[in-house]
């Protein structure tokens, strides 16, 4: 039987349930944790291929791999669906990371039942997973402001084995990720949310960013003691910054 690859995910990563993130236990954790892999990926078909080689127990080999996801990211180009890929893959496309066995697109929830081959298998107002052939992809809907806004506003356009892919840019990763933190030490997620921090420290030092232009845009979304919080961890990360030239 052939292994299914997760394509992307955003779900409690205890038990596995997707939850709305008006609900106090929402979290938007990736599961299972990720490895760091000590080089950049420059093109996502080499992050896949890393991916699936290093997935345990899978029998997927690296063409079917490869072509199932050229299949489906060439479905997306040619059926004009608007998608941004979000996520360890998105980050990759920036800066040394985690090796990652996750894609994870926002999209338009009516538009994923335009996708070939496609069996849905959870959804709710905001989230959604679903196999795509040999692919397992989970999904984050427009239905949610905030994701629709990231999918607006902080979307690139980049190239990936020969079709064009909307990436989400450095500033639209660090807010995602600054979005889910308050849910992940909730969750006691705390492995997460400090891989998720070692991330935005990372995209920072690629892409600056003012602390007052990431909490504009997350203010609209977010209660004021989260903001307040997230502006703590901000000033932690620049902190850890300041300190790279210590030895």
């Amino acid at each position: 039987m052939v292994s299914k690859l997760r394509v992307g995910l955003y779900k409690n990563g205890v038990n596995g349930k997707f939850y709305s993130m008006s609900e106090p236990s929402a979290i938007l954790s990736l599961s299972p944790p990720d490895l760091y892999s000590p080089t950049r990926r420059d093109d996502l078909a080499a992050v896949i291929r890393d991916a699936v080689l290093s997935a345990p127990h899978t029998t997927m080999n690296e063409e079917h791999l490869l072509t199932a996801t050229r299949d489906f990211i060439s479905a997306l180009e040619k059926g004009d669906i608007p998608h941004v890929l979000v996520g360890g893959l998105a980050v990759l496309q920036y800066i040394e990371g985690r090796n990652t066995r996750d894609i994870d697109l926002i999209i338009a929830v009516e538009d994923i039942e335009r996708l070939p081959d496609l069996v849905l298998h959870e959804k709710n107002e905001w989230f959604g997973s679903a196999d795509v052939g040999p692919l397992r992809v989970d999904f984050l809907f427009t239905d949610n402001p905030f994701f629709e806004r990231i999918a607006k506003e902080h979307a690139e356009e980049r190239d990936f084995m020969g079709t064009r892919l909307r990436c989400a840019t450095p500033e639209g990763i660090i807010l995602l990720k600054l979005f889910a933190l308050p849910s992940l030490y909730r969750q006691g997620q705390i492995d997460r949310a400090a891989l998720y921090e070692t991330d935005i420290l990372m995209l920072l030092r690629h892409s600056p960013v003012e602390d007052a232009v990431l909490e504009s845009q997350l203010v609209a979304y977010m209660t004021a003691t989260d903001i307040k919080a997230l502006l703590e961890v901000l000033a932690e990360i620049r902190g850890r910054m300041e300190k790279a030239t210590r030895f």
